[in-house]
């Protein structure tokens, strides 16, 4: 015989995730015991160890922590940019910035979240902040 714990029933963190990618919304759990956003999904607030979790929509803004610039030959489609980005939020999350040569990304530049959905998943992506 098996329990089922209904906190665990339905779709899971990542598939939750994704939806909401889908549906052209940034959103990540909130614990409403810390009030703490985590990334990444998990069903299990990493700060506190509380389940009472909330989904919420993020502001999309953040802050280059660390930067790094893979370089590929220009016919295996050339550099690229690997970064972790600081959430306004508190979440750190690695991505890449797009519209800018990976050389210029700096720690500290303000970017903002977009979803990019060229292929099958959908994922976030930045790209540099505008008026900052």
């Amino acid at each position: 015989m098996s329990a089922t714990n209904e906190r665990f029933s339905g779709p899971g963190p990542d598939q939750i995730y994704s939806d909401f990618l889908r549906k052209d919304v940034f959103s990540l759990p909130q614990c409403k015991d810390c009030h703490e956003f985590h990334f990444f999904p998990r069903v299990v607030c990493p700060h506190c160890g509380g389940f009472n979790l909330e989904w919420k929509t993020l502001s999309g803004k953040g802050e280059i922590y660390s930067t790094t610039t893979i370089r590929r030959k220009p016919e295996r489609g050339g550099n690229y940019n690997v970064c972790h980005v600081t959430l306004e939020e508190g979440p750190r999350l690695m991505s890449r910035v797009d519209g800018v040569d990976s050389l210029d990304v700096k720690i500290g530049d303000q970017v903002t979240a977009v979803i990019n959905k060229d292929g099958n998943d959908p994922f976030i992506v930045f790209v540099p902040a505008q008026g900052v």
